[in-house]
């Protein structure tokens, strides 16, 4: 089911001084910023050697989960996401297994991924992200 872990998501106030802080931290390049107004944030993410990435989540409106999360837990991590082959087969494994999810199905995320979060009461108060990449089409002629 799980392909391996493949972001931290940390919510800040301020993307650009958080992009400062993780930049110098983890000795990374500049991150390209994008903006999912269906999930009411702006995301970046910088690349952990050796695998992985930090994601940096910043609100778009005040009445988006994540400006809640800011307001009542300040900046820090808010979500551990782990890639999956097969997101409905994994969204199938966990029901049988008695997890909620915050949506019905899976949305789309950041770089045209499709993506679904376990509810947190059901997986030991931590937010859990599923992440099933966008298929890379191939322009190969025939």
């Amino acid at each position: 089911m799980i392909k391996k872990l493949d972001h931290i998501g940390i919510a800040v106030k301020d993307m650009e001084n958080g992009l400062n802080r993780w930049k110098a931290l983890l000795n990374a390049a500049d991150a390209d910023i994008e903006e999912i107004p269906e999930r009411g944030v702006r995301a970046a993410h910088l690349d952990i050697p050796g695998g992985g990435s930090v994601e940096l989540v910043e609100p778009l409106t005040p009445d988006s989960p994540v400006a809640k999360f800011l307001e009542t837990r300040g900046e820090g991590i808010h979500h551990v996401c782990f890639e999956v082959k097969d997101i409905e087969a994994a969204i199938k494994g966990l029901k049988e297994n008695g997890v909620r999810f915050i949506t019905e199905g899976p949305v789309c995320g950041a770089g045209g991924s499709r993506i679904i979060f376990a509810h947190p009461r059901d997986m030991g108060g931590v937010l859990v992200e599923l992440k099933e990449k966008a298929k890379e089409i191939s322009l190969r002629p025939e």
